[in-house]
């Protein structure tokens, strides 16, 4: 049965990552440095590891199957998740693929890079109703393929 991992410090759909894996039945793991308040929710197991910087990110690639869903907006965590069979789906309703993480993983490297060099400034798009909605669309998508 899929298990749903979500990398949960900063995800902004955690409350319809849960959502969804209620109407299909699954466990989540919510794993983070900070704790979370879902309630007592029989679905739903918080994870609170260490805080070093990627103690969650760890503590999922060591736990993730193949076949389980890992929800990350961070690209080396999922690199590490598809390395193991899963499914990855970022907050904004992209997934990640075995096809898609190096080219992923190498805009990373490059917008530290001109970050680091002063090149680009800012920071991240807004997360918007669009993602949110795409988020919601994609993961019921995975889920209902890993069934």
């Amino acid at each position: 049965m899929t298990t749903i991992y979500i990398d949960g410090d900063a995800c902004p759909v955690k409350t319809e990552t849960i959502n969804i894996a209620e109407r299909h039945n699954l466990q989540v793991f919510l794993v983070s440095n900070s704790g979370m308040r879902t309630g007592n929710h029989p679905l739903v197991k918080n994870i609170l590891v260490s805080d070093g910087a990627d103690a969650a990110d760890d503590w999922i690639a060591d736990e993730i199957c193949k076949g389980d869903i890992a929800i990350t907006a961070d690209i080396p965590l999922a690199a590490r998740c598809l390395e193991k069979g899963a499914q990855v789906l970022g907050s904004d309703g992209r997934a990640f693929t075995p096809q898609n993480i190096g080219s992923a993983l190498a805009s990373r490297e490059l917008n530290r890079h001109l970050r680091e060099t002063g090149v680009m400034t800012g920071g991240n798009a807004q997360f918007s109703k669009g993602d949110r909605s795409r988020f919601m669309n994609q993961l019921d998508q995975m889920i209902c393929k890993s069934a």
